[in-house]
């Protein structure tokens, strides 16, 4: 069996490669303090699926080591993918949608509400290309009344 390959799958290739990663924190103040350099390798599958791997330190010093897939759902019409990190304990699934533009990727998923321990939330990881050296990845929760809050927020660029 072998997977038919769309659009939507040739463009996570725009996503492989060797990338520098630098944090902008929940406070919003746009430091990184020194030593939290993150970097990650992402390769591609044959084409059907991205694998990304990212390792850096925390803030209060530990390291960690994120992996991320990603593919696309011909039938669903849906991206899907997950996430996974050696400081949690969750596994966080992921489907989604790319903006009309073509440059903006929304991942849905519902994982553990940490201001609410016991409960669940919505989240929404979203990955902006910007050009084809440089790309975003921003997180928001969704809060009770619908409206979304700010998580975090991470430029990459190609090295």
């Amino acid at each position: 069996m072998k997977a038919e390959l769309a659009d939507e799958h040739r463009w996570l290739e725009q996503l492989t490669g060797r990338w520098r990663m630098t944090f902008d924190p929940p406070s919003g103040t746009g430091e990184q303090a020194p030593g939290e350099a993150w970097e990650e390798e992402t390769r591609s599958l044959s084409g059907t699926w991205i694998v990304s791997e990212s390792t850096g330190t925390m803030p209060g010093g530990a390291m960690a080591t994120n992996i991320l897939t990603l593919g696309y759902d011909p039938a669903r019409k849906r991206y899907v993918g997950s996430f996974i990190s050696s400081v949690m304990t969750n596994l966080w699934v992921y489907e989604g949608t790319l903006d009309d533009t073509g440059k903006v990727l929304t991942l849905d998923c519902e994982g553990p509400d940490f201001e609410n321990p016991g409960r669940t939330a919505r989240y929404q990881d979203i990955i902006t290309i910007k050009d084809e050296n440089t790309r975003n990845l921003s997180s928001r929760i969704q809060n009770a009344d619908g409206t979304w809050k700010y998580v975090m927020s991470c430029d990459y660029k190609r090295i």
